[in-house]
C-alpha cells in the first residue's frame, strides 16, 4: 500500500486519493475513466471503493497507482506534487456517471448533488459554486458525447434557447438535450440525435433543468 512519498513523509489516506483525483483531472478524465485507461476495473478509483463497508480506509495499491501514472503519462514526482497542489487556478466539482444520475438520492430536492457515489473532478472552467460534473457512460448520446466524456453542469447559469441542458423529471428520468423552447407550461427539447423528433415535457413534471457549460472533448 502507498502511505509514503518523497522525503519519507507520511501521507494520509485522503491525500493519496485527492492526488489520484487530480491526476485524472489533469488527463481530462474522471477517476473511473483513468482506471479504464490504465487497464483496471472502472470502479477501482471510485469514491465508494475508498472505504470498506465496515468503515475501514481502503488504500490504492502501488500497482494501481503505477498503472494510473503510466496511463496519464506522469511520473511519481509529478504525483507527489499533486498531493501538495493547492493552486487556485482551478477548483473541484462533484462528479457522477450520467447513468447514475437518475437514481434515488443522487440529487436533493433543489437539484444539487447529494448522497454517496460522487467523486471529484478538478477543472478551471467552473465559476458557479453549485456546478457538478457528469460522466457519459455509453455511446447513446453519440456523436455529440461519447463514452468517457465529462460534461460540466451549472445550475446557476442562465439558460437560453439553443443551449444543451440536463433535465431531470420528477419521475427520475434524466435527459440530455438541446432546449428549443421554454414556457411556464412546458419545455420543448430536441434530442441530440437529429433524427429523433422534438419532445415536449410539462413544466410541472420537471424537477430541475441546468445548462451544460463545458465538456472534456
Amino acid at each position: 500500500m502507498v502511505k509514503q512519498a518523497k522525503a519519507q513523509r507520511i501521507l494520509s489516506h485522503g491525500q493519496i486519493w485527492v492526488a489520484l483525483d487530480r491526476l485524472a483531472a489533469r488527463a481530462g478524465l474522471s477517476p473511473s475513466g483513468l482506471a479504464k485507461r490504465a487497464g483496471l476495473d472502472p470502479t477501482t478509483f471510485n469514491k465508494s471503493k475508498r472505504v470498506t463497508a465496515d468503515g475501514r480506509e481502503r488504500w490504492p495499491s502501488t500497482e494501481s497507482i503505477a498503472k494510473a501514472l503510466a496511463a496519464a503519462g506522469a511520473s511519481m514526482d509529478a504525483f507527489a506534487r499533486l498531493i501538495d497542489d493547492d493552486s487556485g487556478d482551478s477548483r473541484s466539482v462533484p462528479l457522477l456517471e450520467l447513468a447514475e444520475a437518475g437514481t434515488s438520492g443522487a440529487f436533493d430536492e433543489a437539484g444539487f448533488p447529494s448522497g454517496r457515489g460522487w467523486t471529484e473532478f478538478k477543472l478551471p472552467a467552473a465559476e458557479d459554486s453549485r456546478s457538478f460534473a457528469l460522466e457519459i457512460s455509453s455511446d447513446a448520446l453519440a456523436p455529440v458525447y461519447r463514452d468517457g466524456d465529462i460534461i460540466l453542469v451549472s445550475p446557476g447559469t442562465p439558460i437560453r434557447k439553443g443551449d444543451r441542458v440536463v433535465v431531470k423529471t420528477r419521475a427520475g428520468d434524466v435527459t440530455v438535450a438541446t432546449l428549443k423552447r421554454r414556457s411556464a407550461r412546458a419545455l420543448q427539447l430536441q434530442p441530440l440525435d437529429p433524427s429523433q423528433a422534438e419532445r415536449t415535457t410539462a413544466a410541472s413534471d420537471v424537477a430541475w433543468i441546468a445548462r451544460i457549460v463545458w465538456t472534456s472533448q
